[in-house]
């Protein structure tokens, strides 16, 4: 089964941003581009991951065929297995409304208090997929990488500096949230993440 196509990209020919927006109109900007010469690289701009151009047709909706599901599937209710100790199975049973109901307290809740960090973690490794795949041999990848793990825009930018425009801005507008701060909100931050 192959992944789903990515709502919004940015496609590169070579080192040059040649299209980017929703996937459908990436994909009429590179179908009037000539690539016989190769080098098409295709990056899924939520997840910095290159994606497989041409993109595949959608599939058709295997769950219309398939059995009843476990759950409430018409109202966005997944059943999924979790595995817990004995101690944490008593403790969401004296919860009010039982387990299902405390884990969805907590995982919203969680949401809530880890967003800022979840947010810095994700454009990290958002920027870092394309940084690998586009500018993996260019110099000062490895100290770029650095500086965006160790969140320091002005090193980043640095290290990005002698890279070509495109791919510098590319990688900047991924990373942007990785170097702002969690703020006060997040009381459980790691001080030295």
């Amino acid at each position: 089964m192959s992944a789903p196509s990515p709502s919004r990209c940015t496609a590169f020919l070579g080192a040059r941003r040649v299209a980017f927006g929703a996937c459908d109109e990436v994909a009429r900007a590179l179908g009037a581009l000539d690539l016989s010469a190769g080098g098409l690289l295709v990056f899924d701009d939520a997840s910095g991951a290159l994606v497989d151009y041409p993109f595949p047709a959608p599939a058709p909706d295997a769950r219309a065929a398939a059995a009843p599901q476990v759950g409430r599937p018409r109202l966005g209710v997944v059943a999924r297995e979790v595995t817990l100790l004995p101690r944490h199975w008593d403790w969401l049973a004296r919860q009010p409304g039982g387990a299902s109901a405390a884990l969805r307290r907590l995982v919203d809740e969680a949401r809530r208090v880890h967003a800022g960090r979840d947010a810095r973690r994700e454009a990290t490794e958002r920027a870092y997929r394309f940084m690998s795949a586009i500018a993996g041999g260019f110099p000062g990848f490895e100290e770029a990488a650095r500086a965006l793990f160790a969140h320091d825009a002005e090193a980043f930018a640095r290290q990005m500096a002698p890279w070509p425009p495109d791919v510098q801005a590319h990688a900047s507008w991924l990373a942007r949230e990785a170097f702002m701060a969690t703020g006060p909100a997040d009381p459980d931050a790691d001080p030295n993440d």
